[in-house]
């Protein structure tokens, strides 16, 4: 690991120096770029002085517990501290390792929340509602902003689709393992003999393309305008606002009706189309290494079966990591941190063995 830090501080000089030319403020993205650079490596920087300091401090006590002419409580006292000494240096050996992981270039990036009705009928259209008011109350406990994109309400309160923008810090480093099938077992308001139910929605999340990421050629898409709708079909427009964007290489289909603007929804359509063709490319790399990456967690198969949300039991279960929270009613009200951080840390201990 030594030879990873060689560098480091003439690293930190260059970045210094960057950061105090005024020319680069008038770039905030680079500027926003170096800034969090600077951040981490001087994060790692004091690991590293800190981690020397400790094994140099190892070394000298166990001189003292070898010295036989030494006092006797001097030795005791430096045998205590070194056992000290030999857990601090495992948690800054394995702090430094998580500090040096890949980086996923899109943990900074916002992202698009896309919940859709599966299998389950009128059940499964509530819980969509369910889980983007979860996903949503989440996000305000981060400060994060969310805006609806498009929708396709029904008349029972849920929805058939939804999308969301979710601006913020980290957003995507936090929700990118919600993308997959979940699945909800519940008595619906409809049963009159108190069965219960199992219903199924998928959640995929997208990270937001910057425009220099993809290149999208207007000559390859197909642009529709028609009048929005609501729930059960009635109009809720009286002009052709609604937009439909097809890109005609991949067949993707965007719609976006939410905006009374034509102009707003054919905007925030082609945001949702970028989105799409980013994770589109990013799915394919990701089928071609999935064998690599067996073992973690990513955001990659949105067909598996991720989590059982189980409401007679007040149970959730994610089946990724084999964990079980009782606690379900406290998780829909947006505490979602009990079950992003065990799939946070699961992935960072299987990264963790290939540099170990």
């Amino acid at each position: 690991m030594i030879g990873k830090f060689e560098d480091l501080q003439e690293k930190l000089n260059q970045l210094e120096g960057r950061l105090s030319d005024p020319e680069l403020v008038n770039d905030q993205k680079e500027y926003q770029k170096v800034v969090r650079e600077h951040s981490q490596l001087s994060k790692l920087n004091l690991l590293y002085e800190e981690l020397k300091q400790v094994q140099a401090d190892i070394i000298d006590n166990k001189a003292l517990v070898k010295d036989d002419e030494e006092d006797p409580e001097l030795k005791e006292l430096a045998r205590a501290e070194l056992e000290e000494l030999a857990v601090r240096e495992v948690q800054l050996d394995n702090d430094i390792k998580l500090l040096l992981l890949p980086k996923d270039p899109n943990d900074d990036k916002n992202i698009f929340l896309e919940i859709r009705a599966g299998t389950g009928g009128d059940e499964a259209a509530l819980f969509v509602g369910d889980l983007f008011r979860m996903y949503t109350r989440y996000a305000e406990t981060l400060g994060w902003k969310v805006e609806t994109v498009t929708s396709n309400p029904l008349g029972i309160g849920g929805f058939k689709e939804i999308i969301a923008m979710i601006r913020g810090e980290q957003v995507y480093s936090k929700l990118k393992y919600e993308s997959g099938v979940h699945r909800v077992q519940r008595v619906p308001e409809t049963e009159t003999q108190g069965r219960v139910h199992t219903s199924a929605v998928t959640v995929a999340i997208l990270p937001e393309a910057d425009e220099v990421e993809l290149d999208i050629d207007l000559n390859e898409l197909k642009f529709d305008v028609y009048r929005s709708s609501g729930p059960g079909g009635q109009s809720v427009n009286t002009t052709d606002s609604a937009v439909r964007i097809t890109h005609l290489p991949t067949g993707l289909v965007v719609t976006c009706q939410d905006e009374k603007s034509q102009h707003k929804n054919k905007a925030k359509a082609l945001t949702v189309l970028r989105a799409r063709l980013l994770d589109k490319m990013e799915q394919e790399q990701h089928d071609k290494i999935s064998q690599d990456r067996k073992s973690q967690i990513g955001s990659g198969d949105r067909s598996e079966r991720i989590r059982t949300y189980n409401f007679p039991q007040g149970r959730l279960t994610d089946h990724r990591v084999n964990l079980t929270l009782y606690k379900l009613e406290q998780i829909m009200n947006g505490k979602l941190d009990d079950v992003i951080f065990p799939l946070v840390a699961h992935d960072q201990a299987e990264k963790l063995k290939t540099i170990q």
